[in-house]
C-alpha cells in the first residue's frame, strides 16, 4: 500500500489528456501529493521525455474506445477527464458527447470513486443554444459526467493564465505586437481569469472530496476584468508603453479569429472558440469550492501576480507545457516514413549529406536547437512566405515557435512541425503540420561515417495525396537546392563554429536531385 504525505492511502488516479496543456502539468502535481498515477494516451511515446515519465504507468488508448477506456480505469479511485475537441473540426460536439458517454459508462462499470472534469464557465441566464459551440459542448460534457452515477466534480473556469496557455499567449501577442489595436467589441466583456496554479490546486484537491459531493463548481481568481483591462495590465507588467485600444463592433467571431490568427501564434481554428467564449460575461457565481478545497494564504492568485509568474517562466525558458502540445493534425494510424514498401504508396525524398569538422555532440546541439528564434538555417524569406501562406489557409504558420529554446521532446510543436521522434544525440524527425496535400517529414541525423568523421545527414520526405499532391511536390522541387541544400550547409557551418546561430544565406551549390521511391 502506498500512502500520501498525510498518512492516508494514496488515491490511484487516471489522467486523460496527459499530453495536453493542463494534463501535462497535473501529473507532477498529483505525484507530489503522493498519488499513484496512470496516464491514458493515444500516442504513449509523446510522454516518454517528460521528467515524470518513469514515475507513472502509461497505457495506450482512446476515450472513444470503450475497451481501452475500461482497461485504463481498472482499479482506479479518481479519473481525471481532461480531453475536449477545442479546434477539433466540425463534428467536435458529437465527438465530445460520444467520448464523454463512453467514459461515464466505463467509469461506472469499473467502480471508479470519482470523476474530475475541467470545463468552461458559462454565463447565467443565457439559453444554451445561444452559447458558443465550444462552451455548449463543455457544458454538455459536464452534465453527462454528472449523470454517470459516479460522484463527479466539474470545475468551470474562464480564462486560464499561465505560461504556454492559449489564453495567455493570445493576450501576450495581441498586447506586445499592437501598440494601437482595432479590436472586437468583446474587449469590453467582463471575465474572471484564473491562474493555472490555482486550477491545478483545485484539480488535485478534488481527489479528496467525500463521496456525497457530486456537483459543479465555478473557479476563478479574485479579479473581475474586461479583456481591455487585461491587455492594459499586461502592458504594465511587461513594461510596455500604454496601448491604444479601439473597439470595432462589426468584427464578428469569425473575423476576430482570423485577426487573432494573423497577429498571434494561435491558429484561427483555435482562436475562434476562444473568441466566441468571450461574447458573454463569464464571472463566478460563488466560491463554494473553498468548502472542499480550502484556499491557502495568498490564493486565489491575483491576475497581475499570475501575469508576472507566467512572464517569468517564458523569459527563463521554463515553460513545462504549451497549448500546442495537444494540437495534432495527423491521425495515429497515418504511415511513417520508415514503413516498409511504403504501404503500397509513393514517397518522394530529398537527401543531403555533409561532412562536419566538429564532434557529433556539437552537431546535435545545433540540430536540437533548430526552429523558433534560431530559424531554419536557410533562405529565411522562403520559410517566412511558407508560414504566411499556411496562415492564410487556416494553418498554424511559423509562429508557434518552441516550448524550450534548447531541448526538444517527442510531441513538442516546433513552428509548423511536430516532433515525432528523437534518438537523443543522433536523430530528430519532424512531421509537418502545415496545410499540405499529403504527409511530410524532415529528418536530421548526427552520425559518424566508416572513417570516424562526423556526418550530417538530412532527408525531406513527402507522401502525396492524389494529383494535387503530385503537383505540389514538383512545383516546389526547383527550390529544394536553396532551401534544403542551404539548410544542410548552414547547419554544418554552425556546428563547426560551435554556435547555434544561422550563418549568412548561402549561394546556390551542388545538390542531389530528388528521386521517387516506390
Amino acid at each position: 500500500m502506498t500512502y500520501a504525505a498525510d498518512g492516508t492511502p494514496a488515491p490511484r488516479c487516471l489522467v486523460t489528456g496527459a499530453t495536453g496543456y493542463i494534463g501535462g502539468r497535473l501529473v507532477p502535481e498529483l505525484l507530489a501529493a503522493g498519488h499513484r498515477v496512470r496516464c491514458l494516451a493515444r500516442s504513449p511515446g509523446k510522454l516518454r521525455d517528460h521528467p515524470w515519465a518513469e514515475r507513472v504507468e502509461v497505457v495506450r488508448g482512446d476515450v472513444t474506445d470503450p475497451a481501452s477506456v475500461g482497461e485504463a480505469l481498472r482499479d482506479t479511485d479518481v479519473a481525471y477527464y481532461l480531453v475536449h475537441g477545442l479546434g477539433g473540426g466540425r463534428d467536435f460536439e458529437r465527438t465530445d458527447r460520444e467520448a464523454a458517454r463512453t467514459f461515464a459508462e466505463q467509469a461506472r462499470a469499473a467502480g471508479v470513486g470519482r470523476i474530475v472534469y475541467l470545463g468552461g464557465l458559462t454565463p447565467p441566464g443565457v439559453p444554451e443554444q445561444a452559447l458558443s459551440p465550444h462552451l455548449r459542448s463543455r457544458a454538455e460534457v459536464g452534465r453527462i459526467l454528472l449523470d454517470s452515477g459516479v460522484p463527479t466534480t466539474v470545475l468551470r473556469a474562464a480564462v486560464v493564465i499561465g505560461s504556454g496557455s492559449a489564453s495567455f499567449e493570445m493576450l501576450r501577442y495581441l498586447t506586445e505586437r499592437l501598440p494601437v489595436m482595432v479590436t472586437p467589441s468583446w474587449v469590453g466583456t467582463r471575465v474572471q481569469p484564473i491562474a493555472v496554479r490555482d486550477v491545478l490546486r483545485y484539480l488535485v484537491g478534488s481527489a479528496r472530496m467525500p463521496a456525497h459531493v457530486s456537483r459543479a463548481f465555478d473557479i476563478g481568481g479574485p479579479d473581475v476584468l474586461t479583456y481591455r483591462d487585461m491587455m492594459v495590465r499586461y502592458a504594465a507588467v511587461a513594461e510596455l508603453p500604454k496601448r491604444l485600444i479601439v473597439p470595432v463592433p462589426m468584427l464578428t467571431p469569425r473575423l476576430s479569429s482570423l485577426w487573432i490568427g494573423l497577429v498571434t501564434p494561435v491558429p484561427p481554428s483555435l482562436a475562434r472558440p476562444l473568441a466566441e467564449s468571450l461574447r458573454h460575461e463569464v464571472v463566478c457565481r460563488d466560491h463554494s469550492i473553498a468548502t472542499w478545497v480550502p484556499d491557502p494564504p495568498g490564493t486565489p492568485i491575483p491576475f497581475q501576480t499570475a501575469l508576472t509568474l507566467a512572464l517569468e517562466r517564458v523569459r527563463e525558458a521554463r515553460v513545462a507545457t504549451r497549448w500546442s502540445s495537444a494540437s495534432v493534425t495527423g491521425a495515429p494510424s497515418d504511415p511513417l516514413p520508415t514503413d516498409p514498401d511504403w504501404a503500397g504508396g509513393s514517397l518522394y525524398v530529398d537527401r543531403r549529406e555533409r561532412l562536419v569538422d566538429a564532434d557529433p555532440q556539437e552537431l546535435w546541439r545545433v540540430i536540437e536547437g533548430i526552429g523558433g528564434e534560431n530559424g531554419w538555417y536557410s533562405f529565411p524569406l522562403a520559410w517566412a512566405v511558407r508560414g504566411w501562406l499556411d496562415r492564410l489557409v487556416g494553418g498554424v504558420g511559423l509562429r508557434r515557435g518552441r516550448r524550450d529554446a534548447g531541448r526538444l521532446r517527442v510531441g513538442d510543436s516546433l513552428d509548423f512541425w511536430r516532433v515525432e521522434e528523437i534518438e537523443r544525440g543522433r536523430l530528430l524527425r519532424l512531421r509537418a503540420e502545415m496545410r499540405l496535400p499529403g504527409l511530410a517529414w524532415l529528418e536530421m541525423y548526427a552520425e559518424r561515417d566508416e572513417s570516424g568523421r562526423t556526418r550530417y545527414r538530412q532527408r525531406a520526405l513527402f507522401h502525396p495525396r492524389g494529383l494535387l499532391g503530385e503537383a505540389y511536390w514538383w512545383s516546389v522541387a526547383p527550390f529544394h537546392s536553396v532551401v534544403f541544400g542551404g539548410m544542410a550547409r548552414n547547419i554544418a557551418r554552425a556546428a563547426e563554429a560551435g554556435a547555434a546561430a544561422p550563418a549568412p544565406a548561402p549561394a546556390r551549390g551542388r545538390s542531389r536531385n530528388a528521386r521517387k521511391v516506390p
